[in-house]
């Protein structure tokens, strides 16, 4: 089912991307796809770390609420940014996290880093040491928002 499911979301990207439909580039598409799966597979890369497509169907509400959460930053970054007395408070702290695979607190660490005004610098095992360019972005995190939607979706819920 990984390869059938990457070959299609390859295709569909292919298709996306190109814009033109003659029976010709189609079928250039097609195969391109069939191709990348094929040296994939050889490569044994379409494991479940590699492509996890038990996380889809939860991408689909986090995906939205993280870019919420990247637009809610970046307008609080660009407000201390125009501030002449540029108000901030650098801080270095320690976060659990609650994920229980290496992909799941990647992509908290990611999702940290994506976030402007903190940035994910360095990973133990439920543990991650995070730099916040105020005090709110810490009281933000410290709250475990982002700890437990990352958790519900590594469990593809």
């Amino acid at each position: 089912m990984r390869y059938v499911s990457l070959g299609l979301i390859l295709f569909g990207f292919w298709l996306l991307l190109s814009g033109h439909y003659t029976t010709f580039l189609v079928m250039a598409g097609f195969m391109s796809a069939f191709l990348v799966v094929c040296f994939a597979s050889y490569m044994q890369v379409v494991d479940r770390e590699g492509f996890p497509i038990e996380l889809y169907r939860g991408l689909l509400t986090y995906w939205p609420w993280l870019i919420v959460e990247i637009f809610k930053s970046a307008l609080s970054v660009t407000k201390i940014i125009l501030d002449p007395s540029l108000p901030i408070s650098p801080n270095v702290f320690s976060l659990r996290s609650s994920q229980k695979t290496a992909l799941g607190i990647n992509v908290f660490a990611n999702s940290v880093t994506l976030t402007p005004g903190t940035i994910a610098i360095r990973l133990d095992v439920n543990n991650v040491v995070v730099h916040a360019l105020t005090k709110e972005g810490v009281a933000d995190l410290k709250r475990g928002e982002m700890d437990a939607r990352v958790t519900r979706l590594e469990r593809g819920k």
